[in-house]
């Protein structure tokens, strides 16, 4: 197997199973290099430019930048210590009762949460998701290193998005989304619950790549990813190093933009007419009513078929349109893997057709 590009961005320093192993064991390593004490502590992580951080037992008061990072940690069991949230999840966003505990945690922001209120919150640990990401949400004032120190506050990230951009090479698989699973498992003392929600991806992703083997990439569909929150006036390409880059490619898709550099890129519709999609992700984020989704996925539908750079693209005219949200195809989690086996089945039917 080729070394993957991603790891030197692995943020766990700590652990052997993440983004640098290929998946091998999640034995940790000591803060003073040795082996790891009882229950996998002290675990040592580091961040995109490679500072460390240690965690000699598990934090109890933890604050999450957005949605992403909080569903991970509910879906790893510890939603009572989050004490609050940036970026919330909207009702109807995150499936079945984690939308309910979801609920339960304190909004701290809207959007990015105020440097103050951060500050302030009695946290004793801040999980990132974009914080290379320069004006992700309008970053704003965000507190320095300095600042979190003296505030008590571990600050971590999640490094298939907060360091994509600063990635050498593109995302191809999910072994970035799985190291960062892997990562709070280990700070947060659930490992094994990490281990259990790695090897559910992994199964499903391993599924499509079997029955998508035989495909050879010059003839895997042109795919191109609108996001349509984003404005209408000028698109915005989805470039390689995105997580959703590694979504596609392992759903059997070829990314038309996956060689413009960093994780996304303002880009004109004539460039999107210049690489004539075979088909096209309507990216919508989730209004939280299905009524309402249901009217935002037309209305992107309808701008594509009546704007006039678009509406001869045979994708456009043939409706060879996917209708999944912007939230479970460009931000980490488990339902990455949900993402991969939906695009795979919708452009592979007849590979699937007897597993249905």
């Amino acid at each position: 197997m080729r070394p993957r590009k991603w790891c030197g961005l692995a943020m766990v320093v700590a652990l052997t199973a993440t983004a640098c192993s290929g998946g091998g064991g999640e034995r940790g390593t000591a803060a003073d290099g040795g082996p790891p004490g009882r229950d996998g502590f002290p675990v040592k992580v580091a961040d995109c430019k490679g500072v460390e951080t240690t965690f000699a037992a598990p934090p109890h008061k933890i604050v999450t930048s957005n949605a992403a990072a909080l569903e991970m940690l509910l879906r790893l069991g510890v939603g009572d210590r989050v004490i609050g949230t940036g970026f919330p999840p909207g009702k109807g966003t995150l499936p079945g009762d984690l939308g309910a505990r979801a609920a339960k945690v304190p909004v701290l922001g809207k959007a990015v949460i105020p440097k103050e209120k951060l500050l302030g919150s009695g946290a004793d640990l801040y999980i990132d998701t974009f914080a290379s990401m320069g004006g992700m949400g309008g970053m704003g004032d965000a507190p320095t290193e300095e600042e979190f120190a003296a505030a008590g506050i571990r600050h971590i990230y999640l490094a298939s998005t907060a360091c994509a951009s600063m990635a050498k090479g593109p995302q191809r698989d999910l072994s970035g989304v799985e190291g960062d699973l892997t990562r709070l498992g280990a700070v947060t003392g659930t490992a094994q619950r990490a281990r259990e929600l790695v090897a559910g991806m992994r199964a499903k992703v391993a599924a499509v790549r079997t029955a998508l083997a035989d495909v050879p990439e010059g003839k895997r569909p042109g795919y191109f990813f609108f996001d349509f929150d984003a404005g209408t006036k000028q698109p915005m390409a989805l470039c390689g190093k995105q997580v959703a880059n590694a979504v596609l490619t392992q759903a059997g898709a070829r990314n038309v933009f996956a060689d413009c550099g960093g994780d996304f890129k303002p880009v004109s519709w004539e460039d999107v007419v210049a690489k004539n999609p075979d088909w096209i992700q309507l990216g919508i984020r989730d209004r939280g009513d299905a009524a309402a989704n249901a009217q935002a996925y037309d209305q992107a539908a309808q701008f594509l078929r009546t704007f006039p750079a678009t509406k001869g693209l045979a994708a456009v005219r043939d409706g060879r349109f996917l209708r999944i949200g912007s939230e479970r195809t460009t931000l980490p989690g488990t339902r990455t893997a949900d993402t991969v086996e939906e695009i795979a089945h919708t452009l592979y039917p007849a590979r699937f057709k007897a597993a249905r």
